[in-house]
């Protein structure tokens, strides 16, 4: 092998587990985001990107100037109460997110020098994958500005799983090179309840982020909000929409498990990803039984969210693996 050949191995080596890294610290950065929401943390640096007008946020109030909460009051809406836990929750969010950002960066310069002229479509999305993470830091900050606005956390949790589909696409048709294409039978069935079952999972996810907001609502009550037990029966409809909507997302992928079951190999990786989904989505209703039976207990609630985002993750692997043959044509070739 001569050093050019070296070289390119070299760099689709360092993409792909770049690649790999990234989607680490995507899911790692929803996590983080599920923590600063569960423990009430989104406004624990009340400025973007400084914290309390600092690089580093303080670790004391005496480090604040006299007056901090009448300069952050209108931002707040007069809620300023300097909690060192919810600033540094907060912070670390956020260092955690420039980190995602230097790191999908990273991945879409790796991809211009080994797939500029090889597959061109990885380039593309990579630098797509760059685009929606820096949208999604500037919607972060709007965020901030919007004091926490319902539908913008919401849109803010959105492009973070649309950057998580379009960088596993990339990713996935880089390793496609050496993954065998299996031979599966029933495919249009397949598809079409892989498809459905995204779609109605994606509206699940939608569904809990409404029963986040009404969680807000119900802490900002006062007869309400310190009392965690009696939070799930103030919280209305969307609650028990989004807890029966989970035995359908369940029935469906308990489906799908018995149609990949009889059309593919069972020690295929395409059944491998298949059986985590289920362990867990199995897990993520486990978390929500918790949440709904137990005061819905702040650990949990990221938890929760991150699996929801990660069994989206896992469906869109098994709906490439399943059309391999068609996604991952330019790859192969």
């Amino acid at each position: 092998m001569n050093l050019v050949s070296q070289c390119l191995n070299i760099l689709m080596m360092l993409f792909r587990k770049l690649g790999i890294l990234t989607i680490i610290t995507i899911y790692l950065l929803v996590l983080a985001g599920g923590i600063v929401r569960s423990t009430g943390s989104g406004m624990g640096c009340p400025d973007w990107p400084k914290c309390f007008g600092m690089l580093i946020p303080p670790t004391d109030v005496s480090q604040l100037p006299h007056n901090y909460q009448e300069i952050y009051a209108e931002k707040l809406h007069g809620e300023v109460e300097f909690n060192v836990t919810k600033t540094w929750i907060e912070y670390a969010n956020r260092l955690l997110g420039a980190f995602t950002g230097i790191v999908v960066f990273a991945t879409f310069l790796a991809s211009i020098f080994y797939y500029f002229k090889k597959d061109r479509v990885i380039v593309y999305l990579s630098f797509l994958g760059v685009i929606l993470i820096g949208a999604n830091g500037v919607l972060g900050k709007y965020v901030v500005d919007s004091f926490l606005k319902p539908g913008v956390v919401t849109l803010h949790m959105l492009l973070a799983v649309l950057v998580v589909f379009v960088l596993l696409y990339a990713i996935a048709r880089a390793w496609s090179e050496v993954i065998s294409i299996e031979t599966i039978s029933r495919k249009s069935t397949l598809n079409m309840i892989l498809v459905l079952t995204l779609v109605l999972s994606t509206s699940q996810v939608l569904l809990g982020t409404q029963v986040r907001e009404a969680i807000d609502r119900v802490v900002a009550n006062p007869l309400f909000g310190y009392d965690r037990n009696t939070w799930i029966e103030q919280m209305g409809l969307p609650f028990f929409i989004h807890r029966s909507y989970s035995l359908l997302i369940l029935g469906l992928h308990v489906y799908l498990i018995w149609l990949l079951k009889k059309n593919i190999q069972r020690e295929g990786l395409t059944y491998k990803f298949m059986v985590a989904l289920l362990a867990i989505v199995i897990i993520e209703i486990i978390s929500g039984i918790i949440m709904a039976y137990f005061g819905v207990p702040a650990f949990i609630q990221p938890i929760h969210l991150t699996l929801a985002i990660l069994s989206l993750g896992i469906q869109f692997i098994v709906y490439l693996l399943i059309n391999a043959e068609r996604v991952f044509k330019a790859s192969k070739s």
